[in-house]
């Protein structure tokens, strides 16, 4: 009697990793001497060698150098990932406007993202499956997303894109067929006055994955996704709209398996989960953790592991 294949196992994390630098150049000057905040990096990515790994918070250069050079790190340290992917985050974009009414432009708040340089604080993705083509959002105009929150006076409703990084739909590809990733880092819901900008924006990051997924983005909507990033918002604690990721954890398309693990403690408002990953209703999960503390670094790394039927379309 011939045996049923066996399932194939997919490890999910993602990491606030806290690689932003002050100026370009700089992140790749620490990797290429790590100190004792590279080396923590590096063995809490390799204690727990995930298969993708999702890391917000890092500079970005065109020719990947620096994630480049981290992913070579991490190989010497037994945790070879030869798939890697970013692209250019509204992070320091310049728009050429005086968004915050300073009076003065190429400020870090002027940018589409908050950013003192372009690429500062981005998104990256290191893997050991190759990539589908990906679906990047991330220059739609905050104005053009369905039922956005936006005040009507906001300045360049023409110009004001909804991401402060990114929003990306990105395939990974197993046996059992592909599974995307919804990727993106959203601002924090803090740092502005009683309009409540960034907590507008931060709610609408979000809710931005909801629009993709009822088919209102001019894509069709993938059958297996997992939503994984830094939201920057608690479904209760801290400040933001708090409503917005109760509505997620609570739609049926998609599964919680941490549901109220904190993955970071600040000394204003203690422990707050802001870092997710939430698979599709569909898809078998096997395993989850959130990691303990990792010296110096503030945010706690987030893994999943799926449990995919072999063979599945």
């Amino acid at each position: 009697m011939a045996t049923a294949a066996a399932a194939e196992s997919l490890t999910l994390a993602t990491w606030h990793v806290d690689l932003s630098r002050r100026g370009p150049g700089l992140l790749l000057r620490d990797l290429l001497e790590p100190a004792a905040e590279i080396e923590a990096v590096v063995a809490e990515i390799a204690a727990v060698d995930p298969d993708v790994l999702v890391l917000t918070d890092i500079d970005y250069d065109r020719e990947l150098v620096a994630l480049t050079r981290l992913a070579a790190l991490l190989e010497a340290a037994g945790a070879a990932y030869p798939y890697r992917f970013a692209l250019r985050p509204n992070t320091g974009r310049p728009t050429g406007l005086d968004l915050d009414g300073d009076g003065l432009l190429g400020g870090p708040r002027d940018a589409q993202g908050y950013g003192e340089f372009s690429g500062q604080g981005g998104m990256a993705v290191l893997s050991r499956r190759p990539f589908g083509a990906v679906r990047d959002f991330s220059a739609l105009l905050w104005a053009d997303l369905p039922g956005n929150l936006r005040i009507e006076s906001d300045p360049a409703p023409g110009v004001q894109r909804l991401s402060s990084s990114g929003h990306w739909a990105l395939p990974v590809k197993t046996a059992a067929g592909p599974v995307e990733l919804l990727i993106h880092h959203a601002t924090p819901p803090v740092f502005d006055g009683p309009e409540d900008r960034n907590g507008r924006r931060n709610a609408d990051e979000l809710r931005l994955w909801l629009r993709y997924l009822d088919g209102d983005l001019g894509a069709p909507p993938p059958a297996r996704f997992v939503l994984i990033g830094d939201a920057n918002l608690d479904p209760a604690r801290g400040d933001g709209r708090h409503a917005a990721m109760r509505d997620v954890l609570e739609d049926p398309r998609f599964r919680d398996p941490l549901p109220g693990q904190a993955t970071v403690s600040w000394e204003q408002t203690g422990p707050m989960r802001v870092s997710y990953i939430l698979p599709s209703a569909g898809l078998r999960v096997s395993d989850a953790a959130v990691r303990p503390v990792a010296p110096p670094l503030a945010h706690r790394l987030v893994w999943v592991t799926l449990s995919l039927p072999a063979g599945a379309p």
